[in-house]
């Protein structure tokens, strides 16, 4: 640890994101981390999603392979150069501190809520989500609080994976992504360029003995359809 700049572990230590603090704690530690570590010691299904959480503070990792434990080619991740950060270091060290603001900031607007299950929950479970992509529309300014979301742990890894697997995640449109449900839940044409509209229903408390009634009589392959057809009846 010591091998590296002042500046640079104070970036790294300043990162409190769960799943890139993760990361780079392993790899301050240990040299390196592969993808197999990530899957099977802390349980990310997507390595690469927790190593572009990593650089998406702008830390470099540099990306080999290594021989696994069943001896097959797997990907190893270090620290890059950090000398090639260059004045990135403070910007990239500055915005966990503005990440803390911004999430109050949203909090304060709209509540302790999770933007695509409408449901109210701890403001220490929410996660600070750029509402267009990262990799898609760049950073965002901060002070333009509506180009964030607040989204819980579920809904975050949902939306990340169905980004990472649409058509617009190579073409890069941002008007594409703006009248998308994943980024504008409130306000979308289509889901993943899909023409599509959903109702999340999350069951609470007393609800959950609805929830298992319907399930009881329906089964469980058949609720969507049930639900549907109440709405319809309830409509006409």
């Amino acid at each position: 640890m010591s091998d590296y700049p002042k500046e640079f572990l104070d970036l790294l230590n300043s990162i409190e994101a769960k799943r890139p603090r993760t990361v780079i704690q392993h790899i301050l530690q240990h040299g390196f981390i592969t993808s197999q570590e990530l899957k099977d010691v802390y349980g990310y299904n997507h390595p690469p999603r927790a190593v572009r959480d990593v650089r998406e503070y702008g830390i470099p990792l540099i990306t080999y392979r290594i021989e696994g434990t069943d001896g097959r080619k797997i990907a190893a991740y270090k620290f890059g150069d950090p000398s090639t950060l260059k004045n990135t270091v403070s910007k990239a060290a500055g915005r966990t501190i503005l990440s803390k603001a911004l999430k109050q900031a949203l909090i304060d607007k709209y509540g302790s809520k999770c933007f695509v299950y409408y449901e109210a929950m701890d403001e220490a479970l929410l996660q600070v989500d750029h509402r267009i992509p990262y990799e898609i529309g760049g950073e965002q300014d901060e002070s333009n609080i509506d180009t964030y979301m607040l989204l819980c742990p579920s809904a975050n890894r949902a939306k990340s994976w169905t980004c990472e697997h649409c058509e617009n995640w190579h073409e890069k449109d941002e008007a594409f992504c703006v009248r998308c449900f994943w980024a504008f839940p409130e306000n979308y044409d289509h889901i993943a360029g899909k023409f599509q509209k959903i109702i999340s229903i999350v069951f609470t408390g007393d609800e959950i003995a609805d929830y298992n009634k319907l399930i009881e009589i329906t089964g469980a392959e058949k609720a969507q359809e049930t639900i549907k057809g109440l709405i319809s009846d309830f409509l006409k």
